[in-house]
């Protein structure tokens, strides 16, 4: 977890510093001083969370919020409590008052975690089941195609082409797109452009390049990188 650390007092700085110190999955990446050195590593850095000073010089931790197009997780650090109904107006997970305490201090890094937890999961694709169904429109013609009877998904650009059948219709999804659904032991990468179904593999050889060739059953070729090849016959212990 990518952190940065505000606040214009160096010893303060450094007490958080030392405070974090237990908790090694915190990365900090930068420290400021004032709003307008803030606002800049906040840019360049892109952080998960900021721990914000409340009064500084050039303004308050308020003030470098709302100037903030893209506002990362934010922990207040004041000395004073009169903020703390304004701080979490503007969504902080949690506001500390000096001294900071690091029982204290490891609750409010619990509840980032957990926030943080929470998104990530609500956020991943969910996996396609293998006796799943998609619906594929290419021009006039529909297909309601079950996710086991496809060979091979192929990159075409912004399309996928999709080979099931003796039929070649292209779906209006990328490859990595459909990479997020499908289940890695089922479906593998073989290279940038392609996907292939494992049930339908006839046949894996060596290409001329270091990689591997798949036959599918259908007849067809589809190469595997090198550094692709080496991943799977890893996991295969091939």
């Amino acid at each position: 977890m990518k952190i940065i650390l505000i606040d214009d007092e160096h010893l303060a700085r450094m007490e958080l510093r030392r405070l974090l110190a237990a908790h090694p999955q915190i990365q900090i990446v930068a420290e400021a001083g004032n709003i307008e050195e803030a606002q800049r590593l906040i840019s360049e850095h892109n952080p998960d969370l900021i721990f914000l000073d409340v009064q500084m010089p050039g303004g308050s931790g308020f003030d470098l919020l709302a100037q903030l197009d893209d506002v990362p997780d934010v922990i207040f650090t004041t000395a004073f409590d009169s903020y703390a109904m304004r701080a979490f107006e503007v969504n902080a997970l949690d506001y500390l008052q000096k001294p900071i305490n690091s029982e204290r201090l490891s609750q409010a890094i619990k509840r980032v975690e957990t926030r943080v937890a929470r998104t990530a999961h609500a956020s991943a694709p969910k996996l396609l089941a293998p006796n799943s169904k998609i619906f594929v429109k290419d021009g006039e013609r529909c297909w309601l195609i079950a996710l086991e009877t496809i060979a091979l998904f192929e990159s075409e650009g912004n399309y996928t082409r999709i080979y099931f059948d003796l039929e070649r219709p292209l779906l209006l999804k990328s490859l990595n797109q459909l990479e997020q659904r499908l289940e890695s032991s089922q479906f593998i990468r073989a290279s940038r452009r392609a996907i292939v179904n494992l049930q339908f593999v006839d046949r894996i050889g060596p290409s001329a390049a270091g990689g591997l060739i798949f036959t599918l059953k259908n007849g067809l070729l589809v190469e595997m990188s090198r550094r692709r090849a080496a991943e799977f016959k890893e996991l295969n212990r091939i």
